[in-house]
Formats: structure tokens, sequence, C-alpha cells
């Protein structure tokens, strides 16, 4: 697979897709059909993930060319991420205490050979292969992934997820973190996903046959119970000349901005974060980064050491908000350590949406209607 890296490239790939392939998405998007044969589904996500193109952006496109009750869906897919960044921001403690957790997992035995392809299952090791290969699994494989990875090699949810979040080009805090919780049951309590053979046969089109899995499952438990919290982002205009953005949210033609004197993108290197990214991951970022600086050629990309360097000498800055996560976690620190002073900005349809996230993605789903009539 050849993932491109410019925002138009991005936006070819989505009007191709709602062109030519949308219209058989219901029926067809629960296939695999390999690597080489992703037509049944956008592979939209990468940009998404990055905001290379928003979500909004993808829903008012297939709008104008479809109407909703033909692509409604495709458009609850697509709304899926915004749904559970939202449910991320109102319990921000599912983040830390995950991050927190994954220091006290020992890597043993198994899970060396399960990360290295060699269990006795054979779609699993392809997989493995083809996340690593690829750094992209078509979203039914990643729930047959995790579900095996929990249910029958009996590993910690937290580590795969944080393999997924090293090899995955849309990897993000919130729908990789929640995704593997509710797979494990532990998202919507007792509601777990437990992958049967014959639906990895169909659905593969038969390509692996006598799949021996742990199809009776029992959910994991855990104790720990996250309450609703208030959304709580600064939002005080500081007079600020200088923007800072991170590479999770590089859309800034979207946003109405006034005029900076100097703009700011940060990179964070694996040297920094909590979880470490796969070299082509980076440099997939670096990329699309790097077309970010083409189409603003103001824009200066910084990594942590020459962010903090700066911080010394400017206090004050408005920031396009990055979201619970890896960026947010570097931020915080970074304010605490500096004694910085910020203003978030953050997309209003962001805080439309997430007003839906307080409960679970039914609640949701019922208000796509009020959210595409509001932001779109």
């Amino acid at each position: 697979m050849n993932f491109k890296t410019s925002r138009k490239e991005a936006l070819e790939v989505l009007e191709n897709y709602v062109e030519k392939e949308i219209i058989n998405y219901n029926s067809k998007r629960n296939f695999d059909f390999g690597p080489s044969n992703r037509e049944n589904v956008s592979c939209l996500s990468p940009y998404i993930a990055h905001r290379l193109i928003t979500e909004y952006e993808v829903t008012k496109k297939v709008l104008s060319k479809h109407p909703y009750q033909k692509v409604e869906k495709y458009i609850q897919e697509i709304f899926w991420r915004v749904y559970w960044k939202g449910w991320l921001e109102l319990r921000p403690k599912v983040w830390s205490d995950f991050v927190e957790d994954l220091k006290k997992i020992e890597e043993n035995e198994n899970y060396q050979k399960a990360i290295n392809a060699q269990t006795n299952i054979e779609c699993f090791n392809d997989w493995v292969q083809e996340l690593k290969e690829n750094n992209y699994l078509h979203n039914h494989t990643r729930m047959w992934f995790a579900s095996i990875w929990i249910f029958t090699l009996n590993l910690p949810w937290h580590k795969g997820a944080e393999f997924f979040m090293k090899y995955l080009l849309d990897g993000d805090a919130a729908s990789n973190t929640l995704s593997w919780r509710w797979v494990a049951g532990l998202q919507t309590k007792g509601k777990h996903y437990v992958a049967q053979a014959w639906n990895i046969s169909k659905f593969t089109n038969n390509k692996y046959q006598k799949i021996e899995l742990n199809e009776i499952a029992l959910s994991l438990t855990d104790t720990r119970d996250y309450k609703l919290e208030t959304l709580e982002i600064s939002k005080e205009d500081i007079g600020s000349d200088t923007l800072l953005f991170f590479e999770n949210d590089l859309n800034i033609e979207s946003l109405k901005l006034k005029k900076y004197q100097n703009i700011f993108c940060i990179l964070i290197s694996n040297e920094d974060r909590k979880i470490k990214l796969d070299e082509k991951v980076i440099n997939f970022k670096k990329k699309i980064i790097d077309d970010q600086t083409k189409r603003f050629p103001g824009i200066q990309v910084l990594n942590e050491k020459l962010f903090e360097e700066l911080a010394e000498k400017t206090k004050n800055f408005d920031i396009i908000y990055p979201s619970i996560g890896e960026n947010l976690s570097f931020l915080k620190k970074i304010k605490k350590k500096k004694n910085l002073d910020y203003n978030f900005l953050v997309r209003e349809e962001d805080e439309f949406c997430w007003q839906f996230s307080n409960k679970g993605y039914f609640n949701f789903k019922s208000n796509i209607p009020k959210i595409i009539q509001k932001v779109i």
C-alpha cells in the first residue's frame, strides 16, 4: 500500500472514492481482500488522523454527491473518530492510566512471539507482518486481531494498543485506546468482541480455514470507574502573536485564524514519546508536515528540544488544541517546566460534537443528523 503525503493527493483519494466506490460500502466494507485490494474501503484514516482532511470535510464531500440515506453507514463510521475523541476528552484519566499501566507490564516470551509473528495462528501472523510492512490494517481485521491478542493469546490489551500505536499511520490516542478497551469489554462493561473462526473465513474470502480460537471468552474486568468530567480547555485570548500546532491537526486553512508573526509546527521525536513509533510512521508525519510548510511557507518545524529553547524566550502561545494524548501530555509537561501561558484554539465543530460523547455511541449516532445540520 502506498499512502500519499500531501493534502492535494488526499483530496484526490477522497474524490475518487466518493465518485466510484462509496456506493458499494455497505455491502463490501467488512471484507478484507488483502493490502493489494482496498477498493471496498476508503483508506482515508491516515489523512483524517492528521487532519490533512477533516471528518467534517469528508462528510460534506460525501453528502454533496449522495443522499444521506445511501451513505448513512459510511458517515457513521467517519464520526466514530470524533466520538472517541470526545469520549476521551470527558474522561481524560483513561489515557493517563493506560500510559501508567504500560510501565508495569512485562514483555514476556508469549508477547515476543506475538509481535514477531511466531504464534500458531496463521492469520494473526500474517496480520502482524502486514501491519509492520504497510502500517495499516483493515478495520474488521483490527477487531479480529485485538480479540485474538486478548482472548486467545491471553496478552494484556494495553500492549496490543501500544503495538498498534507504534505501527499504524492512523493511530491516535482516542480511537486506538478506546477501541482496544471496547474489544476487551472494558469500554462498555460486559460487552466484548470475540472473534469467530467462521467470521474470519467468510470476510477474508475463505483465505483462512480451521482457525483455532478461544470463542467462549469472558469480558475483562477493571475495578476503576471513570466518571464524566467537565470539559475544561483553556480558551482565554492572551494576545499572543505566536501560533503552535501539532502534527495531528494540520488543516489550519479550515480554521479562522488571526495573523501571526510566528507559526510553529511541533513534531515530538521518539526520545520524548511515551509510546515509541515505528520509523516509517515518523517519516510519514515528517512528509505530511513538509507538505504543510509548502502550502504555508512561513511555518517553522520544531522538535521538542527546539520548542523548549523557544519556550525560554516566548511564554505566551496560541495553540491549536491537540486533544488528549501524546501531544497534550508533552505540552502540559513543558508548561509546568517553563511556566508557559497558552490559549487553546478549539474547532467549533469538535466542541459541538463532543457534547454528545457523554454516553455510548448509540446516543451520539442518533444526533448525527443534528450535527450535520449544524456543522456541515
